[in-house]
């Protein structure tokens, strides 16, 4: 099918449940994953290195036809060096992390995103997804998780209540290539992708937004002296008024993205004839290419209300969806597998309440609203639906090519980042007088740095093992007293802690006049304790080691202390703003704040008048279009220039406030 990928085919075996005579097996599995993408393989591997025996199911029998999703960041690698998985991820992959973005023939803004050394794993692999799939599925045989293949949910029932132990059970109708059979489980993990058989036959929906335009993806096959960066063109002379993006894969094969616009029509853009000379227009005569995949899409950001219902629990593109742009899909579905896979083998295993099972709707419903809302922005930006929203990008990307604050407001997609679980009902807040000057905060996802630990030199995300960790640091006397203490290390043992103790003299640094990294990067001191969750999340830290502080964190994070329910909105609250009065509202100044310091002020009015004369000179002669382009760039340099975006916010509201009876036009 492809030029560069041979697909495997998956053996199809007959289920137990199927089996004639002694052979024929009833279970009831402790937990189920349906779907058997990047998501459900990462959450059953999970589960396995966790102690739990789940069943993985898929009614396909081989790796997903395309290239799909391509990017995968660095927290996605570094769990992935959890699953034992990272090196075949990035030996396999292109590594990048730098980007540049064109407005026609321009290059305006370029970025950076791992601009220090000191980490283990790259900004960004490319990966075709069919690549990851194959591997994660090695992985998941090597692991032993039980994968069944050609299989299809066709019912699934979560109310049931087992007879003979009275509790609560799902079960599930499969449909197999033998014949229909039942199955049964604890815990049933969603994981069937955005068009969700499993939600639809639950009655449950998503809610968002759907985007009214089309993309054409075009997989070429080339050899080609270009970067491994990301290139994004607005408006570019070879595909005018449109977007494209350029991305290399594995195997010499190219990732081009072309906007096309939503009346375009799928069937006939996919076409050879159609697709090749965009292709030839975009790189020129001198790049000769094959085509390997073609593909017309759409997209829509939105999610489910909850991810959880009772017993079952969604994962990945089932519960939420965003556009393409950042590479926030499949990444953000490997965190949610992250974020689960460890509550649910502690209930599994009876060794934390069900309730614990609510934080992870909570934490990824409020990852997911994050992920949304930036799609959302960066597909505003990419495809503006009206021509004021265009004058306004067209204005950014302008000012970009000079001015530095406009290129930080050049939105060709945010690329994905871990979300910090600042709210969680799992942390523990800092101390008053515990202040830590650094960019983490519980709920935060800890960052990578080069170590040394009994002698060895290590890389600390590499010595988190699926374990909580309590991050020690020796030197202060007190606190080394307590945790050599023999409470302490029953505490430890009996709670199944991995303790790291780190001297930091002995620390890493990138120069012999600099600190270590890791004291660098979490602000540390002799004494310190951090107490990080299985999913390399801080839970808690303290300047100062003390036995019961760290077993009340522990307590909390595991959901052993009941708390109030979270609430998760259905969409992110907009900020109020107080009705525009007479007087000064908030720090918005509407009294008259004219200054002129060029010539003598002899009149009250005078730096109005200057400011409204400079104001109509700049706009005579100017049609229409030019001179909404000029506001655009005016508004945005005042903007910066004010930067408090409260007062922005005020601002916009005033003027919205105001209404109009006659149209400003003659």
């Amino acid at each position: 099918m492809l030029k560069t990928y041979q697909y495997p085919k998956f053996t199809y075996q007959r289920p137990p449940e199927l089996s004639l005579g002694e052979n024929r097996m009833t279970k009831r599995f402790p937990v189920i994953v349906v779907g058997a993408g990047p998501v459900g393989l990462a959450c059953a591997i999970d589960l396995k290195q966790q102690g739990i025996d789940c069943l993985l199911i898929d009614e396909d029998d081989t790796v997903s036809i395309g290239s799909r999703g391509v990017c995968y960041a660095k927290r996605t690698l570094e769990i992935f060096d959890r699953l034992n998985m990272g090196n075949d991820v990035v030996n396999r992959g292109v590594s990048w992390q730098r980007g540049r973005t064109f407005f026609r023939n321009d290059e305006v803004y370029h970025f950076n995103l791992l601009a220090e050394s000191g980490h283990e794993r790259p900004a960004m692999i490319n990966l075709q997804q069919y690549h990851l799939e194959e591997i994660l599925q090695r992985r998941a045989a090597q692991a032993q998780v039980d994968m069944r293949w050609r299989q299809k949910v066709i019912a699934v029932d979560h109310s049931s209540v087992d007879v003979g132990t009275h509790t609560r059970t799902v079960q599930l109708q499969v449909e197999s290539p033998d014949g229909v059979y039942e199955l049964s489980c604890d815990w049933l993990v969603v994981a069937d992708g955005a068009r969700s058989s499993i939600r639809r036959m639950m009655g449950l929906d998503v809610e968002g937004k759907v985007f009214t335009d089309r993309f054409l993806i075009a997989d070429v096959v080339m050899q080609a002296d270009f970067p491994s960066e990301r290139w994004f063109w607005f408006d570019p002379p070879f595909h005018r008024n449109q977007s494209v993006l350029l991305h290399r894969q594995a195997d010499k094969v190219w990732r081009i993205d072309f906007q096309l616009g939503w009346d375009a029509d799928p069937e006939e853009e996919k076409k050879p004839e159609r697709v090749i000379p965009r292709i030839q227009a975009m790189l020129g005569e001198e790049h000769r290419f094959e085509l390997e995949w073609v593909s017309v899409y759409t997209f829509q950001c939105r999610r489910m209300l909850s991810f959880r219902h009772g017993p079952v629990l969604f994962v990945g593109d089932a519960a939420h969806q965003v556009s393409p742009f950042g590479a926030r899909g499949a990444n953000s579905g490997i965190q949610d597998a992250d974020n689960l896979a460890w509550k649910l083998a502690r209930v599994v295993k009876c060794q934390s309440p069900e309730r614990l099972l609510d934080s992870y709707n909570q934490e990824r419903v409020c990852a997911a609203d994050e992920n949304i809302l930036n799609s959302t922005r960066s597909t505003d930006f990419i495809t503006p639906k009206s021509s004021v929203s265009r004058v306004f990008r067209n204005a950014t990307l302008d000012l970009a090519n000079h001015f530095p604050f406009a290129r930080s407001m050049v939105n060709s997609g945010r690329l994905s980042l871990p979300t910090h679980y600042l709210d969680s009902l799992l942390n523990t807040a800092d101390l008053p007088s515990d202040h830590f000057a650094c960019a983490l905060y519980p709920g935060s996802p800890m960052c990578d740095a080069p170590i040394m630990v009994n002698g060895q030199s290590s890389w600390l995300l590499r010595n988190f093992n699926g374990r909580f960790v309590l991050l020690f640091v020796k030197g202060d006397e007190v606190s080394d007293q307590v945790v050599n203490s023999e409470a302490m290390k029953r505490w430890i043992e009996s709670a199944n802690i991995h303790l790291i103790a780190i001297d930091l003299l002995q620390q890493p640094r990138a120069s012999n006049d600099q600190d270590p990294w890791i004291k660098t990067r979490l602000d540390l001191q002799p004494g310190n304790c951090w107490l990080m969750r299985p999913d390399q999340h801080l839970a808690a830290r303290f300047r100062k080691a003390a036995l019961d502080p760290l077993m009340k964190a522990f307590e909390r994070a595991t959901g052993q202390i009941e708390q109030p329910a979270a609430s998760t909105r259905d969409v992110a609250p907009e900020q109020a703003v107080a009705p525009i009065s007479g007087s000064l509202t908030g720090a918005l100044r509407i009294e008259p704040n004219f200054k002129d310091f060029d010539t003598p002020v002899l009149r009250d009015y005078q730096g109005n008048d200057r400011f409204y004369d400079m104001l109509i000179n700049a706009h005579r002669n100017l049609s229409d279009d030019a001179s909404s382009a000029l506001n655009a760039r005016l508004l945005l340099l005042l903007a910066n220039h004010i930067g408090d975006v409260s007062v922005l916010q005020q601002a916009i509201e005033a003027a919205k406030a105001i209404q109009t009876s006659t149209s400003y036009k003659e």
